[in-house]
C-alpha cells in the first residue's frame, strides 16, 4: 500500500482512476453501513472463512503442468503481509509443480525494477502498488501483456473499472490481486470505553473525542510520521472531503496548483490534529519517529494505557493487529474516516500484479492471481481485500473483513483512487522527497501551510513536468 508511481500516463489513463461524482456518497453510506454493521463477531467466520479455504474447496481455474520451472515474484509487502502472500504462492507450487521465490521489493519499486533489469535479472512477475507504476513499466517496455487465460479470468470474476485500471492505452497487462480501503480509522475499544467516547462522524466530532481522550490520560492517535505514505493519506481523506470529488480528480492530474486555496484549507483543517501534540502518540517527535506497523502494534497493545486510543490506515491495518493480542471485532474496531465536508471520504488503492518475462508460468501466476482461488487463501488470514467479486464473503475471517468487502464489491466502479498513486515516482513516491517529505516537514511545523504549499507545488511542477498549468 505504499505510495510508489512511474512517470505519470496519458490523461485517459489517469481518468481510469477516477470514479463517477454521482455515487461517490453512496459508497460513502455503504463502507459506513458495512462497518456500523459490524460491531461484534471478532471470529465469527462462516464455514470455509479458515486460511486453508483455497485448498478445501474444488479449483475455479485450470493451470499448466511446470514441473522444474523457477519464478520470482517482487512486492515491497514485508513481515506479516509477505508471509501471508507467500501461503498462496506455496498454493500455485502444489497445483503446477513450479517453484516460487518471493523477492523484497524497495521503495520506490519502478526504480527497484529498473536496476533488476538493468543487471538482466527482473523478476517473472512484480505486484505494483499504484496506477503510476504500471504505466511506467509499460511505458519502459518491461512489461508483457496479459494472456488469454489471464483475460478469462479477469472478464469473469472483476468489474469493468478494475480491469481498466490494469489496463493501458487498451492493452490489459495488470491484474489487480489487492485493494484496499484507505478511508478507515481503527480504534481500541477499551481506550474509547474508559474515556466515554463514542466513533466520530465528523471532523469536529473527532477532534472532540481526540480532546477528551487525550484528557483522560491516553494520546487519541498514533500517526506513523516516519512513512510518509501515511500522511499522503490523511491529506487526501481530507481533501477528497472538504474539496470534493471534481477537484481531487484535477489536483492528481496537476490541473490545480498546490498552492490553491483548496489544498490551503486541507491542510489547515489537517493541522488542527497535528498541531495538537498532546493528541498525538510521543508528541510530534514521537509521531515523525514512527513507522507503520508500530503504529498499529501500539494501538492495540500495553491493556487499557496503550500508546494511542486510533491508528488511521486501511483495511490492511488487521495484519498488524494480528501481531498483537488483540482481536478484531472485539478488542479493535473500526469507523469511516470522518465527514470534514458534506460527505465521508472514500479513497482506494491497490496492488497490481505483471509479468516481466515471457514466460509460460509467469502468465499462469497472473492467471492464478485473478482467480478467486489465489484470493481466497489470502482473504482467509485477515487484513486483505480483494476486488474479485467472485470470492465469498465467507473466506474473510471476521464481521469487519466481510463488511470492508462486500462494501468495495457493492460500490462496483464508484471509488477515488489514492491520489499520490496517480502521481509521478518523483513526486509521490520517493521517500525523503516530494509529497512524502514535506508532508513529514507539515507534520513537524503544521502553522506552516504556506511554506508546505510552496514546497508541494515546486516539486510537483518538476515532477508533473506542467508547471504552467493550474490555476
Amino acid at each position: 500500500m505504499r505510495g510508489q508511481h512511474g512517470q505519470h500516463g496519458s490523461s485517459q489513463t489517469r481518468a481510469r482512476a477516477r470514479a463517477r461524482t454521482r455515487a461517490w456518497a453512496a459508497l460513502a453510506a455503504a463502507g459506513a453501513l458495512a462497518l456500523t454493521a459490524c460491531g461484534g463477531g471478532g471470529g465469527g467466520g462462516a464455514a470455509g472463512s479458515t486460511p486453508s479455504t483455497g485448498q478445501e474447496r474444488p479449483p475455479t481455474v485450470e493451470l499448466p503442468k511446470l514441473p522444474g520451472e523457477k519464478l520470482e515474484v517482487s512486492a515491497v509487502w514485508t513481515g506479516p503481509e509477505q508471509a501471508n502472500f507467500t501461503k498462496v504462492l506455496k498454493e500455485f507450487e502444489k497445483r503446477t509443480g513450479a517453484s516460487v521465490a518471493f523477492v523484497p521489493a524497495q521503495d520506490p519499486i519502478v526504480t527497484f525494477l529498473g536496476t533488476k533489469i538493468a543487471g538482466g535479472q527482473p523478476p517473472d512477475v512484480a505486484l505494483l502498488p499504484q496506477v503510476g507504476a504500471l504505466v511506467a513499466a509499460v511505458r519502459n517496455k518491461w512489461v508483457q501483456p496479459a494472456g488469454p487465460e489471464a483475460r478469462a479470468q479477469l472478464e469473469a470474476n472483476y468489474s469493468p473499472g478494475w480491469r481498466q485500471l490494469g489496463a493501458v492505452d487498451g492493452t490489459q497487462y495488470g491484474v489487480y490481486y489487492k485493494a484496499a480501503n484507505k478511508s478507515l480509522v481503527w480504534y481500541n475499544a477499551k481506550a474509547f470505553e474508559a474515556a466515554g467516547v463514542k466513533p466520530p462522524k465528523t471532523w469536529k466530532e473527532l477532534l472532540a473525542a481526540a480532546d477528551t481522550l487525550s484528557a483522560s490520560g491516553t494520546p487519541a492517535v498514533s500517526v506513523a510520521g516516519a512513512d510518509g505514505w501515511t500522511l499522503t493519506d490523511w491529506f487526501e481523506n481530507v481533501y477528497l472531503s472538504q474539496a470534493g470529488p471534481v477537484n481531487y480528480d484535477r489536483l492528481a492530474k496537476h490541473e490545480i496548483k498546490w498552492t490553491d486555496d483548496s489544498v490551503k484549507q486541507a491542510l489547515t483543517t489537517l493541522g488542527q490534529l497535528f498541531g495538537r501534540k498532546d493528541f498525538l502518540a510521543g508528541g510530534t517527535s514521537g509521531a515523525l519517529a514512527t513507522e507503520f506497523p508500530k503504529s498499529v502494534t501500539q494501538t492495540f497493545t500495553g491493556g487499557d494505557r496503550p500508546a494511542a486510543a486510533m491508528v488511521f490506515e486501511g483495511d490492511f491495518v488487521g495484519v498488524n493487529i494480528a501481531q498483537t493480542s488483540a482481536k478484531v471485532g472485539e478488542d479493535a474496531l473500526v469507523f469511516p474516516f470522518p465527514a470534514v465536508g458534506g460527505k465521508a471520504p472514500v479513497v482506494s488503492g491497490g496492488d497490481v500484479a505483471v509479468a516481466l518475462k515471457p514466460s509460460k508460468g509467469a502468465q499462469a501466476l497472473l492467471t492464478f492471481l485473478a482467480s478467486a482461488d489465489a484470493a481466497r487463501i489470502q482473504a482467509g488470514e485477515g487484513g486483505f481485500v480483494s476486488p474479485n467479486k467472485a470470492v465469498d464473503f465467507s473466506a474473510y475471517p471476521n464481521d469487519i473483513q466481510r463488511g470492508i468487502a462486500k462494501a468495495l464489491i457493492a460500490a462496483g466502479d464508484d471509488f477515488r483512487f489514492d491520489m499520490s498513486d496517480q502521481a509521478p515516482a518523483a513526486f509521490g513516491a520517493t521517500p525523503g522527497t516530494g509529497e512524502w517529505k514535506a508532508l513529514q516537514d507539515f507534520l513537524a511545523n503544521p502553522s506552516d501551510v504556506a511554506g508546505t504549499q510552496a514546497r508541494l507545488e515546486a516539486d510537483a511542477a518538476k515532477a508533473y513536468g506542467n508547471g504552467n498549468q493550474g490555476s
